[in-house]
């Protein structure tokens, strides 16, 4: 049972950066005013003046997670939705002070993150707070039509999901949280399901020439993403293979990969990385394609194959989208207590709100 002296305060972690504050424009969107939480509190005051939020709205100032967590265990707000990144690292403490009946959404695209609140199960159950995990487009965009495609079938012997993300580039720099993403990806190395366990594999290994439904074509490459644990969440697959065209598809990068993941596997040379590349300037540039897509390919043992795409626009639109939608549910108090991804935690329709159209 939810305790009764806590607040309905939604709370966005990071809410200065360009995830953050379109979480929060959504939020806004949808009437629910968000409490903002950052680092500056100057630099929130001018993001909350384009929110239209009050000169005299609530916000956080605290610059790590540890601080963070201190805020909300004394706060204790409703929903804290964390776009701050690096979630191996900085979602443990801000979960763990959420409970017992707070609600958390993340947007971990890695492994270990998703596999660390996946181990909280429990705890969110007798602490009646929910979890959700991956909230954004390559999770939901792909595990979406997983669902679909398996609804009413067994579970299926095997299943691949591409996640074709388009995101348009904002000029500054590259951040954090996306830096931190990338250089995981190649840490971390390649990784399937196979008979139902989390096992090894040579990182871009899995490369695919996809032909989209609007007749574009592009390649994916396989990784060790959040979509493949979202995409055996949604179909319970023994073996299960995620690819996206966020990993590099040259022939000669992906030669090197497996050499540069070791290196990155050094936590001082990560650390490193991670930092240089997150002050990296960036251009302002378009999204290179007008849709962004999900596909997901599914068998069965007796040799049926079933195809699916989702169709959505800009990236970081539908991520915002969806985040915003499942914590409006969670202070509704519409979740389940535990551990999920978005569309498991919501069914595959959550993916039409946020914008996706099925094709």
């Amino acid at each position: 049972m939810e305790p009764s002296n806590r607040s309905d305060e939604v709370w966005v972690l990071g809410a200065t950066g360009r995830t953050g504050r379109a979480v929060a424009t959504r939020l806004m969107r949808d009437g629910v005013p968000p409490v903002l939480v950052g680092r500056s509190r100057e630099r929130l005051r001018q993001v909350g003046a384009t929110l239209g939020l009050g000169e005299d709205a609530k916000v956080v100032v605290a610059d790590t997670a540890e601080k963070i967590a201190a805020e909300i265990a004394r706060e204790r707000p409703a929903v804290v939705v964390n776009t701050i990144g690096d979630y191996a690292r900085t979602a443990l403490p801000i979960v763990r002070a959420c409970l017992p009946g707070g609600h958390y959404v993340d947007f971990a695209s890695d492994l270990d993150a998703m596999t660390q609140l996946a181990e909280l199960h429990q705890d969110a159950i007798s602490a009646g707070s929910t979890l959700v995990t991956g909230a954004g487009f390559g999770v939901l965009g792909t595990e979406a039509v997983v669902a679909r495609l398996c609804a009413g079938r067994p579970a299926p012997a095997r299943v691949r999901v591409d996640a074709l993300a388009s995101v348009a580039m904002e000029e500054g720099r590259l951040g954090t949280a996306l830096a931190a993403s990338m250089v995981d990806v190649i840490a971390t190395g390649g990784r399937r399901y196979e008979g139902g366990r989390l096992v090894r594999s040579r990182l871009g290994a899995d490369t695919y020439r996809l032909t989209l439904p609007d007749g574009e074509a592009v390649t994916s490459v396989g990784g060790p993403s959040g979509e493949l644990y979202g995409a055996r969440a949604a179909s319970g697959a023994p073996s299960v293979i995620a690819t996206s065209t966020l990993v590099p598809a040259s022939p000669v990068v992906r030669a090197l990969l497996p050499a540069l993941g070791a290196l990155l596997s050094v936590p001082a040379l990560r650390r490193l990385i991670v930092d240089r590349l997150g002050r990296m300037a960036v251009k302002a540039a378009p999204r290179p394609r007008e849709h962004t897509w999900g596909h997901a390919v599914v068998t069965w043992s007796d040799g049926t194959e079933r195809e699916g795409w989702l169709r959505a626009g800009e990236a970081m639109d539908f991520t915002a989208a969806v985040a915003a939608g499942v914590a409006a549910r969670l202070v509704r108090g519409e979740g389940k207590p535990g551990t999920y991804t978005p569309g498991v935690a919501f069914g595959p329709d959550l993916a039409v709100e946020a914008g996706g159209t099925f094709v």
